[in-house]
């Protein structure tokens, strides 16, 4: 997967804005305004960070310790940071996108409309 697919897979979901909060070279893929996925334009091979459930992040860890490492500069125990370097399949990059999407997805925030 190359980095123009992933940007292509992420601006396919619902409600996904791309943006560039930590300036030109990270872009940041936000649904309901909070990130659900980061990568880097000069990444070589392309990585990015994903949320993921703490005990699943454990576990991909373990089990793909060629492609899926505690999330750089992210809080680890909820980000894996994922290495797109031939271990893992298309289909199971996107897997683990979908997670964090959906993870993200269902956090609505908790104050009403008019902010109380």
């Amino acid at each position: 997967m190359y980095l123009d697919e992933i940007r292509e897979y992420c601006l396919g979901k619902p409600d996904v804005e791309e943006t560039l909060p930590f300036g030109p070279d990270t872009l940041v893929y936000k649904v309901n305004g909070k990130m659900f996925l980061l990568t880097g334009f000069d990444n070589d091979p392309v990585s990015f960070n994903v949320k993921c459930d703490p005990d699943k992040a454990v576990e991909l860890r373990e089990e793909f310790s060629a492609s899926v490492f505690p999330g750089y500069h992210m809080n680890k125990k909820h980000w894996n940071t994922i290495l797109v370097n031939g271990t893992l399949s298309d289909q199971q990059l996107r897997e683990m996108i979908d997670e964090s999407y959906h993870l993200v997805k269902g956090k609505k925030s908790r104050k009403s409309p008019n902010g109380k």
